[in-house]
């Protein structure tokens, strides 16, 4: 503590000081008093150079051309020209695919269209989603999705996207798409029937999980079927019981199997259909007949993604 603050007022008024100037409040220390430096001065980030690993994260979170949006219909066998049976999935267009909205670097802060599909009835949206559609005067649509491109040049509001003018016979394609629900995988049993447990919250249903299986869901191998064993699809150990003394976040074990956004890469084109308005891909998609796909061209690098 200084000096000055260990002596009380009447002995600083003793060595002329006035007691009024004493009192004062201490002014408080601002960034008005500092002075105005360069190095202070607030400055936006420098983009990262072409050939810098920023610039390849940004690519890599953009399409490599604008897409479409499509509806699974099934699977099938396509025979070539040359007599091999190629399994195929059959993907269909509903009325849509059209430009709701144009983003750009000015206005959005990144180059992007906005896509609608597959046509509804008014009272099926809400008053903003059907504000925003009426906007560009586009019809009622169900679905709204971005593609984040490096250029939006030639994209129009309520521009129609035509697919066989996009993509053409033996194109690459990326699908993604929601995967069928499985609903809870694994081999649930009660411990009461193997350990005498009763089936209650403090030891049945904690030990309960302890026993479970997760074979159909994580791939896991089965156990001994015969020789005395009683653990056929049961896990084993889950982890150490002094260290660490816990389960870890993220181990696999049964739970909720399916439904989840799925995305199948480099899917060859082997047919486009224009009277009957369908794309046939090789091989297989996410979903079951009637959900919706996403189709985008595909990232190859050195093609459309830079090497460095």
């Amino acid at each position: 503590m200084g000096i000055a603050a260990q002596l009380s007022v009447s002995q600083l008024c003793s060595c002329g000081l006035s007691s009024a100037l004493l009192r004062q409040p201490i002014p408080k220390f601002s960034s008005s008093f500092l002075p105005k430096s360069p190095k202070l001065s607030l400055q936006l980030p420098k983009l990262a150079a072409p050939h810098g690993r920023g610039a390849l994260v940004v690519v890599m979170s953009m399409e490599a051309g604008i897409g479409v949006m499509g509806t699974k219909l099934g699977m099938m066998s396509y025979f070539e020209s040359d007599g091999k049976v190629v399994p195929v999935t059959v993907v269909g267009f509903r009325e849509g695919n059209i430009v709701t909205q144009v983003k750009t670097q000015a206005t959005d802060g990144y180059e992007a269209v906005q896509v609608g599909y597959r046509r509804v009835r008014d009272k099926k949206l809400t008053k903003p989603e059907m504000g925003h559609l009426q906007k560009v005067g586009a019809i009622p649509m169900r679905h709204l999705q971005e593609f984040r491109l490096q250029s939006v040049d030639g994209f129009d509001p309520n521009q129609r996207l035509v697919v066989d003018e996009i993509f053409q016979e033996g194109d690459l394609v990326d699908v993604s798409g929601t995967t069928i629900g499985k609903g809870f995988q694994g081999n649930s049993f009660f411990c009461e029937k193997r350990f005498g447990f009763e089936n209650s919250k403090e030891t049945g249903g904690i030990m309960r999980h302890l026993f479970d299986g997760g074979i159909k869901r994580h791939n896991f191998k089965r156990g001994p079927m015969t020789h005395g064993s009683k653990s056929h699809r049961q896990l084993g150990s889950i982890g150490a019981g002094t260290t660490p003394g816990r389960v870890y976040k993220g181990k696999k074990m049964p739970g909720r199997m399916g439904g989840s956004k799925r995305k199948i890469r480099k899917l060859k084109i082997v047919k486009i259909d224009k009277d009957l308005n369908v794309v046939m891909v090789k091989g297989a998609v996410p979903g079951k007949p009637g959900n919706l796909l996403r189709i985008t061209p595909a990232k190859i690098v050195g093609k459309n993604i830079p090497k460095n």
